[in-house]
């Protein structure tokens, strides 16, 4: 096998064959219609609840890419790339990132959202979904054009940067790397920023993290159930049709049998008593999603989220076949490849009646909270900054650090192509967000 040194060559050759300049195009970005696209991830949502996915994205620009995994991806397919292949996030963007207590009590910053998430895909589609992110999160909160592109720019820089080191590393120290949230918020600037995440480690610290607004209350008595708040969560009707229909035990028995003997042992120690339909994030609404209520024999809670796994938004790119039996086992492979590490409750299931495939998780607290907050410009950069060395430590346990840093080299070069194209790309998100706003008027009327 070549040495780090001959590969980080080979990287800087794959430049003659995708100039690194070429990525500023945003080629194919202006040939489609995006309600056309939208609208064809739609046929599999239930329908009652796309009028909430389309208020959610019509917030705001940054609102509408947030739910346009898939129109950035169609426009992507038809971008330059470098020809180097990693396990990609899919999804890639600021509000795709999280912080995570380890069983060791270290507080992680990782990515957070694994439904797009794909092997065999160019490094490049993730990098540029995030500096995209940044240019857009940045019009949004008003600052210039030149603002947006510099932020940007640092965010791919980070990254660039960042792969630089995990190139000198051996794959098992690479493996091993983590984005520990403590040491990182010493070199943040900004000091809102700052302390909110101080804030956040001494939540996760004190299972505080487990008490805010995503979770849901639990009524407690002789038969502990989840409390309703429609239109976000609420039960399902025992007489519902084929499309609301869920067989919860025959669900997690399949899901039991796909879990390792240890994690087989501890899920043994709960009893599901409730079951409850649970409104997700802007990309997901409208998919088929749950929170199944899991009691100890003492009364200890554990709240498992059951949430439904499509085709990627990737797969137009050609990969994906060898995930045609369970899109939540793409799901969940995809997670543990590129998290530091991942929840142990991660696997997969079907549900027999529907077809649905799904794959299941601890239910989460929110992430680092609302996009307002990490909106100002030095919480915007200190925290971009953040994601995009964190998205680097998650390229290269999947990908060839060595290769991908020859490729993006020392220079700026690299870094000044995805800055230009994430300007221009927030651009088209702006004119693709006020199609979505003219579409919904119209509907209205």
């Amino acid at each position: 096998m070549p040495t780090r040194v001959q590969r980080y060559e080979s990287g800087k050759k794959l430049r003659d064959r995708y100039p690194r300049e070429a990525h500023g195009l945003t080629i194919g970005a202006c040939t489609r219609n995006p309600m056309d696209i939208l609208g064809a991830t739609d046929k599999s949502r239930l329908p009652e609840l796309l009028p909430e996915r389309y208020k959610r994205m019509s917030q705001n620009a940054f609102s509408f890419y947030r739910g346009g995994a898939a129109l950035m991806a169609f426009d992507l397919s038809k971008a330059s790339i470098a020809g180097i292949n990693v396990q990609a996030c899919g999804d890639c963007h600021l509000m795709n990132f999280g912080v995570f207590s380890t069983p060791e009590n270290n507080i992680l910053f990782d990515i957070d959202d694994f439904d797009e998430t794909l092997p065999n895909v160019d490094f490049t589609v993730d990098v540029k979904r995030l500096a995209a992110s940044v240019a857009v999160a940045a019009d949004a909160a008003g600052m210039s054009e030149d603002e947006a592109r510099h932020l940007s720019l640092l965010t791919v820089q980070t990254y660039r940067h960042h792969m630089l080191k995990l190139s000198e590393l051996s794959p098992l120290e690479i493996w091993h790397s983590q984005i520990n949230l403590e040491k990182e918020i010493v070199a943040i600037d900004d000091h809102k920023l700052r302390e909110d995440l101080k804030n956040i480690i001494n939540k996760a610290r004190g299972s505080g993290l487990s008490k805010d607004d995503n979770f849901p209350h639990l009524v407690l008595g002789d038969a502990p159930t989840i409390a309703d708040r429609p239109p976000i969560i609420f039960h399902l009707k025992v007489d519902a049709d084929k499309q609301h229909r869920f067989d919860a035990t025959k669900a997690f028995e399949r899901y039991r049998s796909g879990l390792t003997p240890d994690r087989m042992c501890l899920f043994d120690c709960y009893t599901l008593k409730d079951l409850a339909f649970k409104a997700v994030g802007v990309g997901s609404v409208g998919t088929f999603c749950c929170i199944g209520l899991f009691m100890s024999d003492d009364g200890d809670p554990l709240f498992l989220q059951v949430k439904e796994a499509q085709q990627s938004v990737l797969e137009q790119f050609g990969v994906g076949q060898a995930y045609r039996d369970n899109a939540g086992r793409r799901v969940v492979e995809g997670q543990r490849m590129m998290q530091a590490a991942s929840d142990i409750f991660l696997g997969w299931t079907q549900d027999a009646n529907s077809g649905r495939e799904f794959y299941i998780r601890r239910l989460k607290n929110r992430r680092l909270g609302s996009f307002s907050e990490i909106a100002e410009q030095k919480a915007l950069r200190d925290y971009a900054a953040l994601c995009g060395k964190t998205l680097a430590r998650a390229h290269a346990r999947s990908g060839d650090s060595a290769l991908i840093s020859g490729y993006m080299g020392k220079s700026e070069v690299f870094d000044e192509a995805l800055a230009t194209f994430a300007l221009s790309y927030a651009a088209q998100t702006k004119r693709d967000y006020a199609t979505l706003v003219r579409a919904m008027a119209t509907k209205a009327s």
